[in-house]
Parts: C-alpha cells; structure tokens; sequence
C-alpha cells in the first residue's frame, strides 16, 4: 500500500506541461482532468442570479446585459469550453496554458484590460488536499478556473446574496476578485492551526514519554508542512506585485484590501516557518532522547558487566579441580570449614567495592 501512495505523491509533485518543441500556447488537457462544468453569478447593485451548469450561450448573453458577472469553471478536462471562454473575455493563449498546465508558481501576470493571477488552495480541509485555482479579472469581469469540485467560496456567495448595501455589488471585478482571493489565504488558516496543535501535543507527549511513533507522525507533518510552505511563501510576491501594478481596473481602494490579504499571508508563511522549525527541533529531541536512553542502557550494563567480571575469575579459580594434599600451595582454604562461605562473602566485598568505587567516580 505504501509504495502507490509514494508513487503517487512524486507525481503530484511534478509540474506538467506541454510536449517540447509545442508551439506557445498549446492547450492540452491532463488525462486526469475532471470534466468540465460552467457556474454563473451575475451580480448587479440591485440583485443577483446564479446559474449552475451554465452554457455559453448564457455567459454570452450575461456580458452585454450586467454590469459584473463572475463565471466558475470546475474541471479542466474540456479544452474546446475552455477556448471558446477566452475567445468570450479575450484571454491570451499563454495564460490559458498555465491553466490547464496545473502546478504553476504563484504570480500574478498583467494584460492590456485584465489581471491573470494563479495561486493553490485548500478544496478539502480534512485531508489537506490542494488544487490550483487561477483568476482572471478586468473591469467587469471574473473568470476562475477550478480542477475539481470544492472551494471555500460559499461565504462569498453569500455575501453576494445579501441585500444591499453590499460591497461585492455595488464596486467593480477588482475588489470582487480579492474576496475570492482572500477567501482561498484565509482557508489555510484552519489547516495552520491545527498542525500547531498537534506539534503542541506531541511535544508535550515527548517531554512526559518519548515513543516511537513519535519520530514518523513528526516527519509526516514536515513533510506536509514543506509543501504548505512552497504553497504559500510565493504567494507573498505574487500580491506585492499586484498590489504595486498601476493598471486602471486595479483601484486604489482594493489596493488597500489587497494589502490586508499581504498581511495575512505573510503571518501563515511565519506560522508555517515557526512549525516547521519546531517540528526539526522536536525531531532532534527525539533523537537525542532516544540515544540518552540508549547510553543510559549501556551504562548500566557496563557497570553489571564490570561488577561480575572479577566474581566471574574468582568463581573460576575456586572451581578449579586442587588437590590440597599433594601440596600446601594447592588452594589450603578448599579445606577449611568456612571456606565456602569466607569466598562468597568476599566476592560479595568485591562487588560492593566496586560499587562504591564507581560512585565516587561519578559513573553510578
């Protein structure tokens, strides 16, 4: 079971692309992409309306009759519904490509009328799962692109359904387009705080009785925190670039909010930096643990061991076949009446000596 799991992990990890010598642009689907599917929020400062399974027909006629729509494709695996939507809002074939070629960097990137920015989020928190989600977004206009079902917008959502005032219908894509984005740096949050919990918990497990599963829940979480890391410590870059951009559908105000969303996570990229300084330090605790008890073991065999290697030669000589009579010099004391006892009592002088001597030393 192992061995799919590993396989599996090292190929999440690579980053795919199209053949070499394609030409730029070139959209090609990963045979694992999920279908796609069309999800339509049409958002106007006096109402709502959201379309699921929507056609593109419906994004069509949505663009020349509301001010500010927002169209959600979940699934990568339609590469024609995936064209025609950049035909409809005028998306470059290069940033379409990063689109479909998942794994990319975080970054935002700048086009004559709209923002391109990509990042990975969180689209299930039990089992810490990720995707990459990527944003396109000019004066009126909000297109993301989802691998597979679920994310953490629904409180969006339901901010839009609200009645008014709301802010999400009342000001442009811009600022709509930093709710989601700042929905997605929040969702990790959860993910943050509970690896800190468990890493508090198992530091106090290692300082009431080290165990050993101890040392692979620790290296199982480093490594899930390592990945945490290259998520989200780009991320940074990518909203300084977008907050520092002078494009006209950018507006000083949302700036203002993107900074806030900078501010957020730069305190995870800390959090996660901490945990994982943390995690290696509880790592080198167990270890030295470990080996303190390990020492500690051959010591006090060391010491047994030194204790009854004199008992040992003594009991050797004594049991040794003499013959008293055919000299004086053959062990006189086998004949007397406490000899036997006169050799256990010095044996045990002997150990007690020893005892004392190691003692003194400080070994004992």
């Amino acid at each position: 079971m192992a061995e799919p799991q590993t396989t599996s992990r090292r190929a999440s990890r690579r980053i795919r692309r199209a053949p070499i010598g394609a030409s730029p642009g070139t959209l090609i689907a990963d045979p694992s992409a999920r279908q796609s599917a069309l999800n339509l929020t049409l958002i106007s400062p006096e109402t709502c309306e959201f379309i699921d399974d929507a056609s593109l027909d419906d994004v069509e006629a949505a663009c020349d009759r509301w001010p500010l729509i927002w169209l959600d494709c979940v699934g990568l695996a339609n590469i024609g519904l995936i064209e025609e939507i950049g035909r409809i809002f005028g998306l470059h074939t290069l940033a379409l490509e990063d689109v479909v070629n998942t794994g990319q960097r975080p970054k935002a990137d700048f086009f004559d009328d709209y923002a391109f920015f990509v990042l990975s989020m969180i689209d299930d928190v039990k089992t810490g799962r990720y995707e990459q989600i990527s944003f396109f977004f000019g004066e009126n206009f909000v297109v993301t692109f989802q691998e597979r079902k679920g994310d953490p917008f629904e409180p969006v959502r339901q901010r839009i359904r609200t009645s008014n005032p709301s802010r999400l219908r009342t000001r442009k894509a811009d600022y709509l387009a930093y709710a989601l984005i700042d929905a997605v740096v929040d969702s990790y949050f959860p993910i943050v705080d509970a690896t800190g919990d468990k890493v508090d918990a198992i530091e106090d497990e290692l300082l009431a009785a080290p165990q050993k599963q101890h040392i692979s829940q620790l290296h199982a979480m480093r490594r899930a925190t390592n990945l945490l890391k290259r998520t989200v410590w780009p991320l940074r870059d990518a909203l300084t670039t977008l907050i520092r951009s002078d494009v006209s559908f950018v507006s000083a105000d949302t700036k203002v909010y993107f900074n806030d969303t900078l501010d957020h996570s730069i305190r995870l990229a800390e959090a996660i930096e901490t945990q994982r300084e943390t995690m290696i330090g509880l790592i080198e605790m167990q270890l030295s643990l470990s080996q303190s008890r390990t020492n500690e073991i051959i010591g006090v065999l060391t010491i047994v061991s030194a204790i009854f290697i004199p008992l040992t030669f003594l009991a050797g000589v004594w049991g040794m076949n003499f013959d008293p009579a055919a000299s004086p010099w053959n062990m006189p004391e086998l004949l007397s009446r406490y000899g036997y006892p006169a050799a256990l009592g010095f044996m045990a002088l002997v150990a007690v000596s020893l005892v004392v001597f190691f003692r003194w030393k400080k070994w004992l």
